[in-house]
């Protein structure tokens, strides 16, 4: 080994035992008490170089109070939400109750409606089998009488050949308004 390497691995040495003491100091420092300190707050100016006063822990009573007042809050945050879901069931079973007496109440219209349409039909059959029982000239006089739309409905549901006799009868104006009428009334009918 030469003087050179035998300086260097002195000096390693040293360095060595240099930061094993500072290593020993740090944790017996840290182990004092020291780590207190540094956790502890900073020091403020206004209080020249002062560490400022530690927080004191909460009081167990306090603590206490505040979660039995928030349990509290909670419940009646519970009750009221309990009640507005009541309300909405509540709700919600006179809408279904309102529902099922408005389907209802269609469903008699509808009847009447249906029972009325038969009814009005079977008005306008028997009529037509009135005119239809008639001469031809004595219904072409009851014709030349009627407006001419109402005319034309019953000269529409007539058997051909008696309206045609019935038209031959008429007034030609007349015959000619009720022919526009009936011509007229699909007219505006869309077509494929």
């Amino acid at each position: 080994m030469s003087a050179r390497q035998a300086g260097r691995t002195g000096t390693s040495s040293v360095l060595l035992l240099l930061a094993g003491l500072l290593l020993v100091a740090g944790m017996s420092r840290l182990g004092l008490g020291v780590a207190d300190v540094f956790a502890a707050e900073p020091m403020s100016e206004g209080n020249s170089g002062q560490p400022a006063a530690a927080a004191e822990p909460p009081d167990p009573g306090d603590l206490l109070a505040a979660l039995l007042a928030r349990e509290a809050e909670i419940l009646a945050a519970e009750e009221a939400l309990a009640a507005r879901t009541a309300q909405l069931r509540a709700a919600e079973a006179a809408l279904a109750l309102q529902l099922s007496e408005l389907e209802a109440s269609e469903a008699r219209l509808a009847a009447t409606l249906r029972m009325t349409e038969t009814a009005a039909e079977d008005d306008l059959q028997r009529l037509t089998s009135v005119f239809e029982n008639m001469k031809p000239q004595q219904a072409a006089d009851l014709f030349a009488q009627m407006d001419t739309e109402f005319a034309a409905g019953f000269i529409a549901r007539l058997r051909p050949d008696f309206a045609g006799e019935i038209m031959a009868g008429l007034d030609p104006l007349a015959a000619y308004a009720i022919t526009a009428v009936i011509a007229g009334r699909h007219a505006r009918t869309p077509r494929n």
